[in-house]
């Protein structure tokens, strides 16, 4: 049942996330962050995508779930997948700074002006690594991990046509980092819709494949073994 739960709680934290995004849109500055972290540190943490973590490691239990259910359909193909989703996991959790900003935050409301300056420098490399090469490779190793299973998915008779579709769409949106300025940013958004569609039909099927816990065919990789 792990990956039921995953499916549901990332699509429940995507729509956490977005109310968040709404209420307090991000600071445009460095100064501004600080500012945020020192007067709020828990709304300036949720600022630097704190959640976004967690929903991170939630859609990678789903990849983990489906990898058990269509390892009968392309051993190779999952592995592939999976490598892709570790490699790109592995990039992701090297680049959020949510410490330490929080850090740099509260040295910055300790400091005098001459020190401030160059705290807002070291901030400024911060936000610039949070959204810069580990983060992109995270997003198209992802897009290359959603696309594989989708495309398995299709090949499978445990899933329907209309999940691998919507995987396949979210895939497809995912091709624009969302740090591509505008039309990265509406890339983003308009791929939250089809992820959640396809998490929440997968997490269905899993669910039910869960309780019949029948037997993919004899071997040793089974259906139950999903939860």
């Amino acid at each position: 049942m792990v990956g039921v739960w995953s499916a549901v709680a990332s699509v429940v934290l995507i729509v956490v996330q977005m109310a968040a995004y709404v209420a307090w849109p991000p600071p445009e500055t460095t100064v501004d962050f600080f500012e945020m972290l020192i007067a709020n540190p828990v709304r300036g943490i949720l600022a630097l995508d704190v959640m976004y973590i967690v929903s991170n490691l939630l859609a990678f239990l789903l990849y983990f779930a489906l990898a058990v259910v269509l390892w009968k359909v392309s051993r190779s193909g999952v592995v592939v997948a999976l490598a892709f989703g570790v490699l790109g996991m592995a990039a992701y959790m090297a680049s959020p700074r949510p410490v330490e900003m929080l850090a740099l935050a509260d040295a910055y409301g300790r400091a005098g002006p001459a020190e401030q300056v160059a705290l807002v420098a070291v901030g400024d490399g911060m936000l610039a690594t949070w959204m810069g090469t580990a983060f992109d490779i995270y997003y198209f190793f992802n897009l290359a991990t959603l696309l594989i299973f989708a495309i398995l998915m299709l090949r499978s008779t445990v899933f329907s046509r209309a999940t691998a579709l919507w995987g396949l769409a979210a895939a497809v949106l995912m091709a624009v980092p969302s740090n591509f300025g505008t039309v990265g940013l509406v890339f983003a958004l308009a791929s939250l819709l089809p992820w959640s569609v396809f998490a929440i039909l997968v997490a269905r099927r899993l669910f039910s494949l869960s309780a019949r816990s029948p037997g993919l065919g004899g071997g040793a990789v089974s259906v139950s073994d999903v939860g």
